[in-house]
């Protein structure tokens, strides 16, 4: 089965069902059948083919959906970018990601877009398509264009179909390729977990960049016949209605948010007693169904479990057997995992070591990275990066990042992006990036700075405006501090720890924290 085969089951399936909805879009899979065959016929007049890639630039929209389905059936692969990309970061992925089409959005991004544009010059020639306009260049007459037939084609269930850029771990991003088989086996698994069915309707808040959304529930409700409410992007008083109208079972929300509904709700009063807590269940105060799924069962109110975008979400969680001890739970059906030395043997019960995976959700690797792939596939394994232990009840517990990570709110933070980014200023000498706690968003990005000798003076303002400008807001230092020099290890590496004591860092992702992982 491929991601395409489950929209033309679905046609036939499930005939009045809704698939879609967005805005005043209401789609039945039979139309979603009919819109992804046009599309992928318009595709493959363009030239569009087996292993091509088409770059999303845009807000959510259930566009992103219609052309995973397309690409699905003519074997092409599909990245939702980041919209909140700066200019250089989105030129880098239309670089890097080499897309034959670019669909883009020009409200709210349009400018950052068309830097971007200017920044790659007439080399490289992708067909550009809008998708907020009606125009000859709109996304919905080129969808117009293209035959209702279906592309009878043979699929690999193997080839990869959505593309994800992950955070820098080396210090540029990459995207970690998803293959429907992944897709599929997330979809089951997860649906297992949340009581995903054909009555699901999910309310898909969360970004389309990032695995969450389609795990928590996009993918498994789509799997199973159920309904994806799209939103272009989170507005809590835009929110609230939809959530009752649309009957909503599901939403993918964070804490901020939620105590904003819960909030508004006061006086709106929506009926939302569809809805399901199925994280952070004390935010909605009682105010809808705590979720008794056997995602939640053995997570005190929260999903419980490690994961990361190159395993398709999760790769344990608490679902699966009792509590136990370890903070993250068990593996799966469709996974494996060792915790593995530094020689590829696996470690003792209760012995720290690196979490490897392998099996039907683990990802086929990154995009135009053979070198870092072959590194992290080592011994038969996807190697995480991250350090686990497996206790002697046979849980795991997550115990931390072999590279160093910050969190703000769902967005992943490597320090040596932010870094690169703020060595490239003329008057920086060398940085360092710690993550300082806060109560509401996990952890803020300080950065710790050393001036070249003898320039010109620079504020922290300056060096904050230096990275939003090259990099996505989010990852911005939120604050500054200059030094002579940085503290160093034995090694001349950078001494986080003494920098974390010096300047109040702390709260990284892992430790006896819920839902650890990235």
């Amino acid at each position: 089965m491929t991601f395409g085969d489950i929209i033309r089951e679905h046609r036939r399936s499930f005939p009045d069902g809704i698939a879609l909805v967005d805005g005043d879009v209401r789609l039945t899979w039979p139309q979603l059948d009919e819109r992804t065959n046009r599309l992928a016929g318009a595709l493959t007049d363009a030239g569009v083919g087996p292993g091509d890639r088409i770059l999303w630039l845009g807000q959510n929209s259930f566009r992103i959906w219609e052309l995973l389905g397309a690409a699905a059936k003519i074997g092409a692969m599909v990245c939702p970018g980041y919209w909140r990309w700066a200019a250089p970061e989105m030129a880098f992925a239309v670089e890097d990601f080499d897309p034959k089409v670019v669909v883009w959005q020009d409200e709210e991004i349009g400018d950052t877009v068309a830097k971007a544009r200017a920044e790659l010059g007439s080399d490289h020639r992708a067909l550009w398509l809008r998708h907020d306009s009606a125009g000859a260049d709109s996304y919905e007459s080129f969808l117009a264009s293209g035959s209702p037939e279906d592309p009878v084609a043979d699929i690999d269930p193997d080839a990869a179909l959505l593309v994800i850029y992950t955070a820098a771990i080396s210090g540029r991003q990459s995207g970690s390729m998803l293959s429907h088989r992944n897709l599929l086996a997330m979809g089951a698994s997860a649906a297992w977990m949340g009581d995903i069915g054909t009555e699901t309707s999910f309310l898909g808040a969360g970004p389309m960049f990032h695995i969450g959304n389609y795990q928590f529930w996009g993918v498994p409700a789509f799997v199973h016949g159920g309904k994806n409410v799209v939103v272009r992007r989170v507005v809590a008083e835009e929110l609230l209605p939809l959530l009752a109208g649309e009957k909503c079972t599901h939403a993918y929300l964070m804490p901020p948010t939620i105590a904003q509904l819960v909030a508004l709700n006061r006086e709106a009063g929506h009926d939302l007693s569809h809805l399901r807590a199925s994280v952070a269940a004390q935010l909605w105060e009682g105010t809808v169904p705590t979720d008794h799924s056997r995602f939640t069962r053995n997570g005190g109110g929260m999903g419980r479990g490690y994961g990361q975008t190159e395993v398709t979400g999760f790769a344990v969680t608490g679902a699966y057997g009792d509590a136990g001890t370890g903070n993250a739970g068990r593996p799966g059906p469709f996974t494996a995992v060792r915790i593995l030395d530094g020689t590829g043997q696996e470690c003792a019960v209760g012995e720290a070591g690196e979490i490897c995976v392998r099996g039907d959700l683990v990802h086929l690797g990154y995009w135009n990275r053979p070198e870092i792939n072959e590194e992290r596939f080592r011994f038969g394994w996807w190697h995480t990066t991250d350090l686990g232990r497996r206790e002697p009840d046979g849980t795991i517990s997550f115990l931390g990042t072999t590279t160093r990570m910050l969190k703000s709110a769902a967005e992943n933070i490597f320090p040596a992006e932010v870094e690169n980014c703020i060595e490239s200023h003329p008057a920086v000498k060398e940085a360092a990036v710690i993550g300082v706690p806060n109560e509401r968003w996990a952890q803020d990005v300080k950065a710790v700075v050393v001036l070249q000798p003898g320039v010109e003076p620079v504020t922290a303002a300056d060096v904050i405006e230096h990275c939003r400008a090259r990099i996505a807001s989010y990852k911005k230092p939120k604050t500054v501090e200059f030094v002579e020099a940085l503290p160093r290890t034995k090694d001349y590496a950078k001494d986080y720890a003494v920098l974390d004591e010096r300047f109040g860092g702390g709260g990284y992702p892992g430790g006896d924290q819920l839902g650890a992982g990235r």
